[in-house]
């Protein structure tokens, strides 16, 4: 079973979680990972907020880290910084998740649009985006830079909420 929550600085588990995040950062994003120190750093700032998504096991709690989404609000603007699912977890719908509890929240909040920023070549990625309202609304030619390999563009994508 899959549980969702808001990471909360002072639960007793926080590090733990992170450490977690960090090592699934390095399995899903390994050109670019955020290691525990840059996550706890971020998660300093008032406007920042971290959805963990947990696979409960039985009646243990010893629930394991399966996926995450660290997002940024300021004022009526939100944006996806990191976002992540364990390889193991991957295909289940848990991002499908993890983005229906975020809308929740961010209209909660009375966000009125979400940013990501996405590499073009990561197709898997930008299917989910645009399955989830995103449409491509800048590129940054080149963006990404490594040795030996052609440059890759940086797509930013929105999706914007309309008040009810």
């Amino acid at each position: 079973m899959l549980m969702i929550k808001i990471l909360s600085t002072r639960s007793a588990d926080f590090e733990q979680v992170l450490q977690a995040v960090a090592g699934i950062e390095a399995i899903v994003q390994p050109q670019d990972a955020w290691g525990f120190q840059t996550l706890v750093e971020s998660l300093k700032q008032d406007s920042m907020h971290m959805l963990i998504v947990y696979e409960q096991k039985d009646n243990s709690i010893n629930n394991t880290v399966t996926g995450y989404c660290l997002y940024q609000v300021i004022f009526e603007q939100a944006e996806i910084l990191r976002i992540g699912t364990h390889s193991d977890y991957q295909r289940q719908g848990i991002a499908s998740q993890i983005f229906a509890r975020l809308n929740t929240e961010l209209r909660r909040h009375q966000v009125e649009s979400l940013l990501l920023e996405v590499r073009s070549d990561n197709v898997p990625a930008i299917a989910l985006y645009e399955q989830q309202e995103f449409d491509l609304i800048h590129k940054r030619k080149g963006y990404y830079q490594t040795p030996h390999q052609p440059a890759i563009d940086a797509l930013i994508m929105q999706r914007l909420y309309i008040r009810e």
